[in-house]
């Protein structure tokens, strides 16, 4: 499902661009990725492929400056200038297995408390974002109480929505049935156009918007220190 030109949403975000150079990263023995130069730059999606357990995820946790790799470099810059580790946590939103919503919280308490330390796009008030992800009905209840696929609009939402240049995706569909998928992908070219992506997954489904596919796999070799 693709948002029409009329639909897509210029957010006039900063541009962000991130290098790696020779990066990798291992757990004891074991590297997860080697060699790995690559640049990504806003207004661009690419893809992460790779099967379950190959190191997708810790490349995209990498990538977020949520862990350090271990050799190599990986730099970031706002604009052009180039910001610490410390600060890329500011410009980027996740959506991920492993992370959580406060499920005590109603759909619109989670997104306000959300937006009190990563505000969301000023041009989308709450009730709409929650009408935009089919959870009007449901806005007032505890998420606690939502199915999965329901729990994952959420997820999708507080994501999607913040006023960030950098979207990086774990397996984003998960849980979700076909209208989801659907608005998976209309949200995507509604609001992320000018957004630096990066998906991880190996369902095409979650990915095919993404000009640039990266397999894992070309960076499992430890001798493989270039492109």
């Amino acid at each position: 499902m693709k948002a029409s030109a009329q639909q897509v949403l210029h957010t006039g975000l900063q541009t962000f661009r991130i290098d790696l150079t020779g990066a990798g990263k291992r757990f004891n023995r074991d590297w997860i990725f080697r060699g790995m130069h690559y640049t990504f730059t806003s207004g661009n999606a690419y893809a992460v492929t790779g099967p379950n357990g190959s190191g997708k995820s810790t490349l995209l946790q990498c990538i977020a400056a949520a862990i350090q790799s271990n050799e190599g470099t990986i730099e970031y810059r706002l604009n052009d200038t180039v910001i610490s580790h410390e600060e890329v946590f500011k410009h980027v939103a996740i959506v991920a297995p492993y992370l959580e919503v406060i499920e005590e919280m109603t759909a619109t308490e989670f997104l306000a408390f959300h937006a009190s330390f990563k505000p969301l796009l000023a041009a989308v008030s709450i009730p709409q974002i929650i009408a935009e992800i089919g959870l009007a009905a449901a806005a007032h209840k505890q998420i606690r109480f939502y199915s999965s696929g329901m729990k994952q609009r959420v997820k999708m939402a507080q994501a999607i929505f913040s006023a960030v240049p950098v979207l990086l995706l774990d397996e984003p569909c998960t849980n979700l049935d076909l209208s989801g998928y659907e608005l998976y992908h209309a949200l995507i070219a509604k609001y992320c156009g000018d957004k630096l992506i990066i998906v991880s997954s190996n369902d095409k489904n979650e990915y095919n918007f993404c000009k640039e596919v990266i397999s894992i796999a070309d960076y499992k070799n430890p001798v493989n220190t270039t492109v």
